[in-house]
């Protein structure tokens, strides 16, 4: 079975790129491996956003979206980080194919809660054949965003969006890249994060509410992928995350 690894990119993290992340894309895809980056988009958004008078608002880390965020992160997402993140791999020798949840119903979503987020989802569907296929001579660019059965759209948090395309289609590993080197405790990494420890620095206030979607997420994939890692660089150890258990 080929090898499938997942990125998860930050909106900060996408522009910021270094020489090394290019090189072990290629060094993935050279050996024959498939690569599917999950971009984010949330400075740009938060800027665009302000641009046209939205306020944007979060709670628990992830972005309230009414119908006019929603047209924004949209266009942002499809229209600005895709296409810059897609230049930046072609740039360097790269074949990337940009992809979003119109391409063969990749992404199918029901509402997270409509009455606290708006239009904002949790993936429960992966078009796994079709992503497969797009991936099989193309580094896959996809943007977190979903639609439900009757093709409404809904924002989706990166980080979750990632974590449930890893865990549908069993990838071998999962890399949330952001730009911290892994969960910081006392200003330093920590190596191995369970859930136990997960639980303690979140209620201490260590782990802070924008990093806890992350957490979840890794955890949960963790029971299906076989490496979850949340680090500033593909080359950078960061923390292996653990799995939750189940139940």
């Amino acid at each position: 079975m080929q090898e499938l690894i997942i990125v998860k990119l930050g909106g900060n993290a996408a522009t910021q790129l270094s020489p090394a992340f290019f090189a072990q894309l290629h060094a993935w895809h050279d050996a024959g491996k498939q690569v599917l980056l999950i971009h984010g988009g949330g400075p740009q958004i938060n800027a665009w956003s302000e641009k046209f008078g939205l306020k944007p608002v979060k709670k628990a880390g992830i972005r309230v979206t009414d119908a006019a965020t929603l047209q924004v992160t949209q266009a942002v997402l499809i229209g600005v980080v895709q296409p810059q993140l897609c230049l930046s791999l072609s740039q360097h020798g790269l074949p990337a194919l940009g992809l979003n949840t119109t391409d063969e119903h990749l992404l199918v979503g029901d509402y997270l809660d409509q009455a606290i987020y708006g239009q904002v989802g949790a993936v429960k569907g992966v078009n796994a054949v079709a992503l497969k296929r797009f991936l099989t001579d193309h580094i896959g660019v996809l943007a977190p965003l979903a639609q439900t059965e009757d093709g409404t759209l809904l924002n989706v948090n990166a980080d979750m969006a990632a974590a449930a395309v890893a865990t549908a289609m069993h990838a071998t590993k999962l890399v949330l890249l952001t730009d911290v080197p892994g969960v910081l405790a006392n200003g330093a990494v920590v190596p191995k994060l369970s859930p136990q420890k997960a639980a303690q620095l979140i209620a201490t206030n260590v782990i802070t509410k924008g990093m806890q979607p992350k957490i979840e997420a890794a955890a949960h994939t963790a029971q299906v992928v076989h490496e979850v890692v949340i680090t500033d660089a593909l080359e950078h150890a960061g923390t292996i995350v653990e799995a939750a258990i189940a139940g």
